[in-house]
């Protein structure tokens, strides 16, 4: 019998210093706690292979904070307890996240040596003023260093991270990270508009302007609504240009390199999340584990399967399987798979299938949306046709308020 196909997350939470705007699980810490942190993670990785027998690993996903940072033995370590612990596909695709001037030749050389075979690179603009107004410890030449690191040690399917919509960002600016960028011909480039996030040193600054531009009304140091929309339209047209393809809300590739790992979130895909705060979906039951450090530390010292009890709508509990490190469990009933699979899926450029709805949920679409999807159809927002929906360029440019429609 064929296995099972799954997608593993490992979470790095260490980083050099914390950028102005993440909101991110993730802090500096000591050498010490970080080696301790990665036996930890080991030991939860060689838990769950015993536990995933049945599955496939398609996807793996070094991620962070800055998983850069660690020293290459200790990612050597990791990627040899993934290996030792799980079936992985011989063409599974494996990332590892990276910040500018963390990485050596010999990290480099050990990723490759480990089975890493794609880096996501945060670079985040190319322009210096920027990246010290956001908090980023490196600059763009420090970025060029790096990236020219990783096509000498072999890497050939590398992303690059950008932010638009910066304080003091102009059209011009961004246009110039743009079309720096396209000249080095990434296989893979992500582009975000920054989100004012409670419990930031930018939320102290900019809150007040972030709620300006939510209404539309002039900025003070933030880019407008209708300057944020331009910077998207000219993303979406740079790239065009320079042959790649738009197939999810903020991301872009090169034909063959759109990110697998990510397009299983999107697609529901089963997925096992280890390490400090990490999500899992397995069996449509959703996992969460401590965000609490030294609580991670100490239980995966002593792990052990058991059973969460979860109160029903009926009065009666629900006995779900969980193991210590859970802090929250709960089971997607059919209402939430539902609405999962519209507002994930509408989220990649060539929507959803219609016949893949009624083959998961046994009913048409129609018969549960159809009021939504003719309220956005007149909005001009959703676009149905050759067995697909999908939004259209004005629900893209509203997307959040499009997809939270399907949400009861």
């Amino acid at each position: 019998m064929a296995k099972k196909e799954l997608e593993l997350y490992i979470h790095i939470p260490f980083c050099m210093k914390k950028c102005n705007y993440c909101d991110f699980l993730s802090f500096t810490a000591d050498e010490d706690t970080q080696r301790r942190y990665i036996e930890a993670l080991n030991r939860e990785i060689a838990f769950y292979g015993k536990h995933c027998k049945d599955y496939v690993l398609s996807t793996v996903y070094i991620g962070g904070g800055t998983p850069s940072w660690l020293g290459e033995e200790e990612i050597a370590a990791v990627m040899e307890t993934v290996y030792a612990a799980f079936s992985v596909k011989e063409d599974a695709e494996v990332s590892l996240e990276c910040n500018p001037g963390t990485v050596t030749a010999r990290k480099l050389s050990v990723y490759r040596q480990s089975g890493i075979n794609r880096l996501s690179i945060g670079l985040q603009s190319t322009d210096n003023r920027e990246l010290k107004m956001l908090g980023r410890v490196h600059t763009f030449e420090q970025f060029l260093k790096t990236y020219e690191l990783a096509r000498e040690a072999g890497f050939a399917n590398i992303n690059v991270d950008l932010m638009n919509s910066l304080p003091g960002q102009t059209t011009d600016s961004f246009l110039a990270t743009l079309q720096k960028v396209c000249r080095l011909r990434p296989e893979h480039v992500s582009a975000y508009s920054l989100i004012i996030e409670k419990g930031t040193p930018f939320y102290d600054l900019y809150k007040f302007d972030a709620v300006k531009q939510a209404a539309g009304m002039q900025t003070d140091a933030l880019p407008t609504e209708e300057e944020v929309c331009a910077m998207t339209k000219m993303t979406e047209r740079v790239l065009a240009e320079h042959g790649y393809v738009h197939y999810e809300v903020s991301n872009f590739a090169l034909p063959g390199y759109a990110c697998r790992h990510n397009i299983g979130y999107w697609k529901r895909a089963e997925y096992l999340g280890v390490g400090l705060g990490a999500a899992s979906l397995l069996s449509n039951i959703r996992y969460t584990n401590t965000g609490e450090l030294y609580a991670y530390l100490e239980g995966s010292a002593c792990l052990r399967p058991g059973l969460w009890e979860n109160p029903k709508e009926d009065g009666q509990t629900e006995e779900l399987p969980a193991v210590n490190l859970h802090v929250s469990v709960e089971r997607i009933d059919r209402r939430g798979q539902m609405e999962e699979f519209m507002f994930l899926g509408l989220r990649m450029m060539d929507g959803i299938s219609r016949q893949e709805f009624e083959e998961c949920f046994g009913v048409p679409i129609e018969a549960v949306y159809q009021e939504t999807m003719a309220h956005l159809q007149e909005e001009g927002l959703l676009i149905k046709r050759a067995g697909r929906i999908y939004l259209s360029e004005r629900g893209q440019e509203v997307s959040n308020y499009a997809l939270a429609q399907f949400l009861s």
